[in-house]
């Protein structure tokens, strides 16, 4: 039996689709990427009731192929997470190729990240959110294998209602093996440029740590409020990762901290969150932080920030926060 076949109660016809979106409307259009567009529709079931999704019309001509295809159902339709986007279905009929997820109403982090929308606590609390999706790529999808995700970016962080963090596009990703230093020998590199782990391109080598840098460049978009490409320069100054590193070790970042927001932030609160998205971008996997790790201190700023916060109010702000 074929995997598509293994999946077939999650297809839906096209015309159901076609229905949905208004026949691919204009009207119903809201992205588009390397894969295709995306549509959002209103798909009803037996019952009459209809459910607001997200439809992805793969360019199977310039875009993903069958297999990035087939891995984002097998993903999605496998491993389920709060902090995963979730499948309603798929469609693969004649040369259509259709991914429909629930559709997460805020869009994708990337559109908030030079905005007034977000508090400095909402960018921690949906920091931590994709970092308690990715560890449980990593170490939780069951017992003897990881989830490696490969293209992690704020465009692929995606926000429900109440700005909890959906990590989205699993078209690249990889299943591997735990308990080994090199999960994978990649003769193609995948990724986005201003994300990929240095070390990968260099290599050819991916691991977990691979993710990891690329999250870390994630944390510092959503510190510095701008993308992880910031202008046609020569290379040092148009990557966003090289600007960090360089201002975090000048004892400068303060300097290119989103100007929204650089009042709210608490020092103990910036120091803990600088410095765990710093070890993230190390030259030296093994220097990297574990996303368990991550969690833990991202919680840590959390807490600083809400702490303070909290003195401030009564009137306690001249107690010190070890």
């Amino acid at each position: 039996m074929s995997l598509i076949q293994e999946l077939a109660h999650l297809k839906i016809p096209i015309e159901d689709i076609k229905l949905a979106t208004n026949n691919f409307s204009d009207d119903n259009f809201i992205g588009e990427g390397g894969f295709g567009r995306v549509y959002k529709g209103q798909l009803g079931d037996s019952t009459s009731a209809t459910t607001t999704v997200a439809v992805k019309r793969l360019d199977v001509k310039g875009g993903q192929g069958q297999q990035e295809f087939l891995m984002e159902i097998v993903m999605l339709s496998s491993y389920k997470h709060d902090n995963l986007v979730s499948l309603v279905g798929f469609c693969e009929e004649g040369e259509e190729k259709i991914i429909v997820y629930e559709h997460e109403v805020r869009g994708s982090l990337d559109n908030y990240l030079a905005t007034d929308y977000l508090t400095w606590v909402q960018r921690l609390q949906i920091c931590l959110g994709a970092a308690r999706g990715l560890n449980y790529l990593h170490s939780g999808v069951g017992e003897g294998h990881r989830v490696l995700h490969r293209d992690i970016k704020s465009s692929n962080v995606l926000l429900d209602q109440n700005w909890e963090a959906k990590i989205s596009d699993f078209g690249l990703s990889k299943i591997g093996p735990m308990n080994q230093d090199i999960t994978f020998l990649v003769t193609k590199l995948a990724g986005t440029f201003g994300y990929v782990d240095p070390l990968y391109v260099a290599t050819g080598v991916l691991t977990k740590e691979s993710d990891v840098y690329s999250f870390g460049v994630v944390l510092f978009e959503v510190l510095c409020g701008r993308r992880a490409m910031i202008g046609k320069y020569d290379e040092e100054q148009r990557l966003l990762s090289h600007l960090v590193k360089h201002r975090y070790e000048e004892g400068k970042l303060d300097e290119i901290i989103f100007p929204n927001i650089r009042k709210q932030i608490k020092p103990n609160s910036l120091q803990t969150f600088s410095r765990i998205a710093y070890q993230c971008l190390n030259i030296d996997r093994k220097r990297r932080p574990t996303m368990a790790v991550i969690i833990e201190q991202l919680q840590i700023s959390l807490e600083l920030q809400i702490v303070s916060h909290c003195y401030r109010e009564t009137g306690l702000s001249s107690m010190v926060i070890s």
